[in-house]
């Protein structure tokens, strides 16, 4: 409950009986602001919710270090289209995917929802290069949800000879992923690039394959992250591979909440991290003592 108080002092003039109608004006203006003020409150609420709840709780994939982040645009009052995955497969390797749907609305989280369902679906049944999933995810998307455009990375993680690890993946137009070694080295992978999904259904899409180092941090993120109003992308990606060296040996959470912190502002955007730290060479097992 609100209240609206009017006085005067001093030498001002004493309220007349004309004044009431004008304090009513007043407190009804004031009374309507502060309600929208708290609608909107409550519907960005809304939102965020909804839209965190689309996105799945991690599990643990020990030796592996996981870690997720999902902010949503300051601005935003409707859910939006970005998101990331990670659980293990049946032959033992890791699934890794993030993508982010065309738009800023609910049509735009529905649509994740059900691609997210339906690659869940695929790579769980079908032991096939990323590109190939990829290519057969767009099928079903093109058939139901016509005009609608989405990027996404699906890729594979497992263990590789002399104790390395090997990383399969696929690339529909999304950022690609940076890989940042323990030293700080960083570079992006690039190999295995596609269309948008949605745009051409029965387009062969590409993989590529890459060794990765013991105890280096593999970072799968959307757009918001990298991209400002009026400047190029190419200075985002710089930005993002300074502070990833940077912080490479700090612990996964801190990580990622410290990109966050250094990268977040200005962003209109959404943003959602996924992140995987490889163990150490000790702990790394090989393909002979995959389960």
């Amino acid at each position: 409950m609100e209240a609206l108080t009017l006085a005067r002092s001093g030498d001002a003039f004493a309220l007349t009986e004309n004044d009431p109608a004008l304090v009513e004006d007043l407190a009804h203006r004031t009374a309507l602001a502060v309600d929208n003020s708290r609608l909107y409150a409550s519907v960005q609420s809304t939102a965020e919710h909804l839209q965190r709840s689309l996105l799945p709780a991690l599990l643990d994939v020990a030796p592996l270090g996981i870690a997720a982040r999902y902010v949503p645009a300051r601005a935003a009052v409707e859910v939006g289209g970005d998101w990331y995955d990670c659980f293990p497969l049946p032959d033992g390797a890791m699934a890794l995917i993030i993508g982010d749907v065309t738009g800023h609305d609910l049509a735009a989280a529905v649509t994740m929802g059900q691609l997210r369902n339906m690659l869940r679906a695929l790579v769980c049944d079908r032991i096939e290069p990323p590109g190939d999933i990829l290519r057969r995810l767009d099928v079903p998307s093109h058939t139901l949800y016509g005009g609608q455009t989405a990027t996404c990375i699906y890729a594979r993680l497992e263990p590789g000879p002399h104790r390395s690890w090997r990383l399969k993946l696929a690339n529909a137009s999304h950022p690609p992923p940076l890989l940042v070694s323990h030293d700080g080295d960083t570079r992006y992978l690039t190999t295995g690039h596609s269309v948008l999904l949605g745009i051409e259904p029965d387009m062969p899409r590409p993989s590529g394959t890459h060794t990765l180092a013991p105890d280096s941090t593999l970072l799968l993120y959307t757009d918001g992250l990298i991209e400002r109003p009026g400047e190029v992308l190419d200075r985002g990606l710089a930005r993002l591979r300074q502070h990833a060296a940077a912080l490479a040996r700090e612990p996964l959470a801190v990580f990622c909440d410290e990109l966050l912190a250094r990268l977040a502002d200005g962003c209109d955007d959404d943003i959602a991290l996924l992140a995987v730290r490889l163990p150490p060479h000790d702990l790394t097992p090989s393909a002979e003592e995959r389960p």
